[in-house]
């Protein structure tokens, strides 16, 4: 969850960390520091709390100029958000620094032998005994890059490593072991960091590192090798976006423009991927049909905003497919005995692609047999690398910490892997997708129509901000979407904010509601499956006639709940399985408009972090 930013050549290494470190402090932001190699020796600066508290230290304490130097933000795990706990951290000489993402879970037996060997450890995070180690085996080899593959042998657990050392003043080292570390090649200098945002503006070109790999960044070139130190193949990719799409663009915050952005996420998700005969064409999907066709059961693993995708695909599969689906959390799934096997499709849906639970739950699978299918937003991360077939969402960069764009691009994937599963298999005809894929392209659309119309979300969401709780009920696709809003709202606003399946309001959590209480209900197209409506008209009821505040989000031309609706938000007409994507973007608006208006950080919600790559 951390941000690493890594640099060797002839700019300012501090310039360079530090502008690749605030493109990623939405990775972490508890804590941040630099190291640059100098006249020598090194020099360090660290500050607990976010990066602005960082710069004003190197405004009044600056560095010496470098052209080598290694930058951190941190998500705390190990130790709480202090300066002794802040990244880098050094040996006990000060010739060694080491920044670091993930969790070393063997590090207290590590530092015990430390400790009986006469170092002294101040800090409580794990970080801190790779140092001493990468001190103690560098003085026997004086080879910064074996010293790594030396105490790599020696951890456990999920790390990215960039160190650097006092007697190798133009390398910067770095190692992967299930976290993400990628390389940019620029003209005669090169980068390390978490994710290619922080080197965008410097070069878009990229190496891919591997599992168990260690990386020699010199101004001479870039050495891949595997822990074991055998010469290791690596991937060279272009980015598709520039530096302009990871920048606010007039926008107050990322969230408010990632939200504006999703009818081109949309589109772009779309693109290329249906013939001129409205013919799906998925060409990253690599599982051949044959081995498709005998997929008897589908399981979806994720979590989080990319968990409420999948429960919205179980819809969609189970429908135009008729296999049998199930939706898992990937923090449980593992753990539960799950049963796969070769007739098994996997589904795995993640951001960032590096979400840990959901990368050892994809193992696991392939574990048994079964075949994964990777839905992910970011090029060349480990989940699609590790799946049998991939299907990137083409949501650009995300750097909000709170979910939009990913999630209804996720949602257009799904869509996209259910289709497909019905063309292939033969349970849908193909003027029945065409009339599917129609509607999904005219779905950007209609968000850029409900983005148009949120003025009175936004007032309704200030006039709530003052409230301690918010319900949210759906039926059918809109309880996920429920749940989504729900979560939006936690993570944005810090309140309580609970999810339910409108039918289930009577078996328990009717008791919560009281007078005044704001209850947001999706309503299901009357278009569609019309005694879905009508029960949750009935719902409306129920809970108006207890007191609550009834915010009602339906599409045009529903006028059976205007009676029963204190605050009516209208969206586009479209396909019961289709709603979400234009049913989300309200709650989105709403959380995003509360937060704002009770003082809080959108963008950098607290305790959170966008990529979670630790289980």
């Amino acid at each position: 969850m951390c941000g690493i930013v890594g640099y060797v050549g002839p700019q300012s290494a501090l310039d360079v960390v530090m502008a690749g470190l605030k493109r990623l402090e939405y990775r972490g932001y508890d804590s941040a520091g630099v190291a640059v190699l100098a006249d020598g020796g090194l020099a360090t600066a660290k500050r607990a709390g976010k990066l602005v508290n960082l710069d004003k230290e190197l405004s009044e304490h600056p560095l010496p100029s470098a052209a080598t130097g290694i930058g951190h933000t941190r998500w705390a795990t190990h130790g709480g958000p202090t300066d002794a706990n802040a990244h880098p951290h050094l040996d006990n000489a000060g010739r060694v620094a080491v920044v670091h993402n993930g969790i070393i879970e063997n590090f207290a037996p590590l530092r015990a032998e430390l400790a009986e060997r006469g170092h002294e450890l101040p800090s409580e995070t794990d970080t801190e005994v790779v140092a001493h180690l990468l001190a103690e085996e560098y003085s026997a080899c004086a080879d910064l890059a074996e010293a790594m593959r030396l105490v790599c042998g020696r951890l456990e657990g999920a790390f990215t490593l960039v160190a650097v050392h006092a007697d190798a003043p133009d390398v910067v080292v770095g190692a992967r072991r299930n976290s993400p570390l990628v390389v940019g090649v620029g003209e005669g200098e090169y980068f390390l960091a978490s994710d290619v945002a922080a080197f965008i503006a410097h070069t878009r070109n990229a190496v891919e590192l591997g599992q168990d790999q260690v990386v020699e960044l010199r101004r001479d070139g870039v050495t891949v090798t595997g822990f074991d130190g055998a010469p290791a193949d690596v991937r060279s990719y272009h980015v598709d976006w520039d530096a302009s799409a990871a920048e606010k663009s007039g926008y107050a915050s990322f969230m408010l423009k990632e939200i504006a952005e999703q009818p081109k996420a949309v589109a772009d998700t779309l693109l290329g991927r249906i013939d001129g005969s409205g013919t799906l064409s998925l060409d990253e999907v690599r599982i051949p049909a044959a081995v498709l066709r005998e997929v008897d059961k589908v399981v979806v693993v994720a979590c989080g905003t990319a968990f409420h995708a999948g429960l919205i695909a179980k819809y969609a599969i189970e429908h135009w497919t008729r296999i049998p689906c199930e939706v898992e959390l990937a923090s449980e799934f593992r753990y539960r005995d799950p049963i796969l096997d070769q007739q098994t499709l996997v589904v795995a849906i993640s951001q960032s692609g590096e979400t840990m639970d959901t990368l050892m739950a994809l193992r696991h699978a392939r574990e048994q047999g079964a075949r994964v299918l990777a839905i992910c937003n970011t090029n060349g991360s480990t989940i699609p690398r590790e799946s049998d077939a991939v299907l990137y969402t083409h949501a650009g960069p995300e750097v909000a910490v709170a979910s939009t764009k990913a999630f209804l691009t996720q949602l257009v994937a799904c869509y996209l892997v259910a289709l497909y599963l019905g063309q292939v298999r033969g349970t849908k005809y193909g003027d029945e997708i065409r009339d599917v894929v129609r509607d999904l392209s005219g779905i950007s659309g209609a968000v850029e129509r409900v983005l148009g119309t949120m003025d009175p979300v936004r007032e309704l969401a200030r006039s709530l901000a003052h409230k301690n709780t918010v319900l949210f009920l759906g039926r059918h696709v809109g309880h996920p979407v429920a749940l989504e809003g729900a979560l939006k709202l936690k993570e944005l606003a810090y309140m309580h904010a609970e999810g339910f399946a409108a039918g289930e309001l009577k078996h328990g959590p009717i008791a919560l509601i009281e007078e005044d209480l704001p209850v947001v209900v999706v309503v299901p197209s009357p278009r569609g499956r019309s005694i879905l409506h009508d029960k949750i008209v009935s719902n409306i009821q129920e809970i108006r006639a207890r007191g609550a505040r009834t915010v009602v989000i339906a599409e045009e031309g529903d006028e059976a709940v205007v009676p029963y609706a204190d605050h009516l938000v209208r969206i586009p007409a479209t396909p019961t399985l289709l709603q979400p994507l234009v049913a989300t973007v309200p709650l989105q608006v709403f959380a995003c408009e509360l937060a704002t208006a009770r003082g809080n950080e959108v963008d950098q919600p607290r305790n959170l972090a966008k990529s979670v790559t630790v289980e």
